[in-house]
């Protein structure tokens, strides 16, 4: 079953995406089959699968950094085909220059974007950024002085300081420990509601989905991959997770999500 319009009018539009590769043999190797999915502009949306099933494929597609076999993704109506400044990508292994400070790393994305911005408007942006994310004393730290959230907090800072329309994350919690990870969530999801914008994030977590999300996309097993069951997310915000714990829409929407997982291992 493919899938599903988002909450209010189309933002990012996916049609009918094929992925295909060419093997050696010349046979193809179909990764994506069929995609169809609709963004709204103010919505979170994460996918989630099995490892293999074509999630950071598609990411990449909607990035600009993949080109499709079959079918086309379109933003505001404008077809997608290369990289873009209204979609920013957020990946999980930071990603960082390690020459470069934090204050640096972003100033560096603001440059590239917003080439005839002057100096003072670009340092007011790049230091709201930084104390957006609660980084104003590591400002000119480097990398390997910084903690796996911290830097995934200079990663959330220099795509948003490009002011992109759309937030593309990929497992962007993946990498962090078992106590900086909720708190990090949180702070997305903190900074997601006051600066509104369309989100999509990969994920293996179900949990992590469930608590972030509008709806969860989830994915059949590859090859040939497709969007099995889209899970609509009717938590009200902002969510606490501790009163989440209590929830028996909660278990419902994780048990349906797990349901959903069991049947593809």
């Amino acid at each position: 079953m493919s899938s599903s319009i988002g909450n209010g009018n189309p933002f990012l539009v996916i049609e009918h995406i094929v992925k295909a590769y060419r093997k050696p043999s010349g046979d193809s190797f179909v990764v994506l089959d069929g995609i169809d999915l609709t963004i709204g502009a103010q919505e979170y949306v994460s996918v989630i699968g099995h490892s293999g099933c074509g999630k950071s494929t598609l990411m990449r597609i909607v990035a600009g950094l993949e080109k499709t076999t079959a079918g086309q993704v379109s933003l505001e109506g404008k077809s997608v085909r290369k990289p873009g400044s209204e979609r920013m990508m957020v990946f999980q292994g930071y990603a960082l220059l390690p020459w470069l400070t934090v204050r640096e790393n972003i100033r560096m994305a603001v440059d590239e974007v917003f080439k005839a911005m002057n100096r003072a408007d670009k340092t007011a942006l790049v230091n709201e950024h930084i104390e957006m994310v609660k980084l104003t004393a590591a400002a000119d730290k480097y990398p390997h002085e910084l903690s796996g959230g911290m830097k995934q907090r200079v990663g959330v800072a220099r795509a948003l300081a490009t002011r992109p329309k759309m937030l593309l994350l990929d497992e962007p919690f993946g990498a962090l420990d078992a106590l900086t990870r909720p708190k990090l969530q949180q702070d997305v999801l903190d900074i997601w509601r006051q600066h509104p914008q369309a989100v999509m994030m990969i994920t293996h977590d179900v949990d992590e989905a469930i608590f972030m999300s509008d709806r969860v996309v989830m994915m059949t097993n590859g090859p040939g991959a497709t969007i099995g069951q889209v899970l609509d997310i009717p938590l009200p915000r902002p969510r606490d997770r501790h009163e989440l714990r209590e929830s028996k829409d909660y278990y419902e929407l994780r048990n349906e999500a797990l349901d959903f997982l069991e049947r593809y291992q």
